[in-house]
Formats: C-alpha cells, structure tokens, sequence
C-alpha cells in the first residue's frame, strides 16, 4: 500500500512535469494503486496546484537560487501542510518531508529540506496583508489583469476572494422519482448531509457516489447550479426534438430530458466513445427513454442528425469558471488558447445548421473570458441576420453560488 504523501508527491510530480489534468491523474493513480488515505492525498494535490504561486513566494525566500525540481515539489507539498492543513502537528509536515526525501532517493537534500521548511515554520507570514495579488490569491497576474479589464476591478476581487474555496457540490433530483426535499431525505439516509437549495440540493459532507444507494437508484445526478439554470433556460417542452451537441458527462442532457418529461427526443453527442459511454451510463442509471446517445464531431455538419427544435452548444473553451475544481486551469498561458474562439465559432456555426425555423438555441460555456463569449456571439449574430438574441447571462464565480458561466440564448426567425 502507498504512503499517502509518497502518492501526493508522485501526482503532484506527474501533473507538473508532464502538464496532466488533476482530476485525471489522480484517479488514474488511484486506479492503478492502492493508497492508505485517499482524502489526505486529494486534499494535498489540490491544495498545493491551487496555491502554487503563494508556496513558491513563501518557499523561495529561503533558497538560495534553484533546485532540483523533485526537491521543490517536496517543498510545496510541507510548506502546504504548515499553512493550510491544520490538522497536521508542523513536527510531521517537517519530518514527513524529510523521510520522503529518502523515498524519492533525495536524501542527499534532507538537510536542505529539513532546514528549509523549519525556516519555513518559525517565520509565518500574513497571507492576507501580502500586497501582490497574484501571490495572496495564487492566480496568475495575466488572468487577473483580463477580469479586471473584461468584468471590472470589483468583481475580479470578488472572484479571486473565492477561486481558493471548496467549490459547492450541487445534487440535480430525477423528477420521475423524487423533488429536492424528498431527494434531502434520501440522501440523509445515505449519511450524506445536505440543504435544499431551490429546485437542487447542495451536498455539504464528503461522500462516495458509488456507495450512494440514492446514486445507484438513479434519484439524482450531480451537475453545477451554473450548467443547470442553462439548459433549463434553453426552455425544452415535451414533445421537442432537442440536440446536446458537446454533451459529456451528460448534466445539461439529463436536465433537459427532465423537462421534457421523457416526452419527444433528445439527442446527445460528444466527440469521443468512452465520453459518450459516460452519457449513455447516466441515462441507462437514471432511467430515461427519451434521449440518444453517440458519437459526433460538432465541428463538421453531419446530415444524419435531425433538424431540431432546441439546441444547446455547451462548447470547448478555456475552463476559467471552474478553475475551483481544476485549479491547475489557472495557470493556462493565455496566447495558448487564443485559437479557441476560432473553434467555438466553427462549432456555434455549424449546430445552427440543425435549427428549425422559430427554434431556440444557446451558446455556453464554464469561461469568464468575454473573446469566447460575448464577441462569439456577436460575431454570430452580425454574420446570420436570421437570429436574434434573446438573452445573455455571465455567472461570477461566487462562495456559494455555482461556477463561472456564460450563455447566449438566441432564436431564428420564421421568415
């Protein structure tokens, strides 16, 4: 069985060394290995990419130029455990270092190590009263610098304020079976606690989804508060034929079908089979008859699918909404994903394609970056006179409110 903080080190390492996805690495990991602590080692990953730049002002200041990357891995990971994991005695966060030292063969820096994250320890500083905002928050100066042009100093401070939080874990009831009070009920029978939340139910408590009997009896899925009010803006009524043209994991799918009170079709793609299969597993969970599932390229028209009433265009984009979740998001250089929009319109552009006349369809994504929302759109609409927008929505990221969001409902006309 792994050491916990051997198995951080070894993710940790992977997600810096080869630019993996967190989330992704870490289940791989856990897949492939037995750990002793799966919770302490997701905390530790999480918490030591999400506060990166602040660990590496702290930890800097007492070394003398650079070191083995190995070893500042190690250092952010004890400089982590003293800061902000209260739980662990400074006493382990210090040797429990210098041990892994000995178990990644670095050794040889153990004195280094030890010296270091004592320094570390005697001289706390006030994160709060750090003036550089892209240390005291560990976001980026260049992202900083575009929210507060694109959204306004005030709600870029508001934003960084809550991009280092627990992000809210939102549970979507199955109407067929239960409403959000009775789902509470279920899912405090499952030792999960939770509040209703409107029409959702916010889950407050850690829990297991596969161990969840409400889970595997198909009475709800989990989907943000954010994506959520989107696909239920999109307005689909019984009866309708609604496309879900980048659908994976299925949320906005589900959602949807709900409305339409498994009456009519929903057709569901994504560009890849083991993401379809994860669409097609939620519906055959949650019982719904009216939706389709498969395999489609949303870039390239494809006269095989149905013109449709709705449609809803969640698209691929830079993911600055849910940086909570992927924190490592937050470190995106900016001229990397300059050729987004370019994509975004391309996909927009061709899903319009399988609108009726007088349908209904939505542009979103889970960005804060106006150059994929608002100038798509635009760009959109000055190129096809036959739409209109109806309405546009950008979602801050908040405490306790669902993700950084944006999305454009827009309608053709009958003519």
């Amino acid at each position: 069985m792994k050491n916990s903080r051997l198995a951080a080190f070894e993710i940790l390492y992977d997600v810096f060394s080869n630019n993996a996805y967190s989330n992704i690495a870490l289940e791989k990991y856990f897949k492939d290995n037995e750990v002793k602590d799966k919770a302490f080692v997701t905390t530790l990953v999480y918490g030591v990419i999400e506060r990166r730049l602040t660990l590496e002002y702290i930890t800097d200041e007492f070394l003398n130029g650079r070191t083995k990357p190995k070893v500042k891995t190690i250092l952010l990971m004890g400089a982590y455990q003293l800061y902000f994991m209260d739980k662990v005695p400074s006493s382990a966060a210090v040797n429990e270092s210098v041990e892994l030292s000995k178990q990644v063969g670095l050794g040889y820096y153990k004195n280094l190590i030890n010296a270091v994250l004592h320094k570390i320890d005697s001289n706390r500083i006030n994160l709060d009263l750090i003036e550089d905002l892209s240390v005291r928050y560990s976001c980026p100066q260049n992202l900083i610098n575009m929210w507060s042009k694109m959204y306004g100093r005030e709600n870029a401070l508001e934003m960084l304020e809550c991009i280092n939080s627990k992000p809210p874990v939102f549970a979507v009831p199955n109407p067929a079976y239960v409403d959000s009070h009775e789902l509470l009920y279920e899912l405090n029978n499952c030792g999960i606690d939770g509040e209703v939340c409107g029409d959702l139910v916010i889950i407050n408590s850690s829990f297991d989804l596969n161990k969840c009997k409400a889970f595997k009896d198909g009475l709800f899925y989990i989907e943000d508060k954010s994506s959520y009010l989107c696909a239920k803006a999109l307005d689909a009524k019984p009866g309708e034929i609604v496309l879900d043209v980048c659908a994976a994991p299925g949320g906005k799918t589900f959602t949807i079908a709900s409305s339409m009170n498994n009456q009519g079709r929903v057709y569901s793609y994504d560009l890849y089979e083991h993401r379809v299969k994860l669409i097609q597993n939620g519906i055959d969970r949650l019982g719904f008859k009216n939706i389709t599932a498969g395999v489609n390229n949303a870039e390239i028209y494809n006269d095989e699918i149905p013109l449709a009433d709705k449609i809803i265009c969640d698209v691929v984009c830079s993911g600055f909404g849910i940086i909570r979740r992927k924190p490592e998001i937050r470190y995106k250089n900016l001229d990397d994903i300059k050729n987004l929009p370019d994509v975004q319109y391309k996909i927009l552009d061709t899903s319009s394609r399988y609108l009726k006349k007088g349908g209904r369809i939505i542009y979103s994504t889970c960005t804060l970056n106006k150059k994929e929302n608002e100038r798509v759109v635009s760009k959109f609409l000055d190129e096809h006179s036959n739409f209109s927008l109806i309405k546009d929505n950008t979602t801050f990221i908040t405490s306790d409110g669902g993700d950084g969001f944006y999305y454009a409902i827009m309608e053709m006309n009958n003519d």
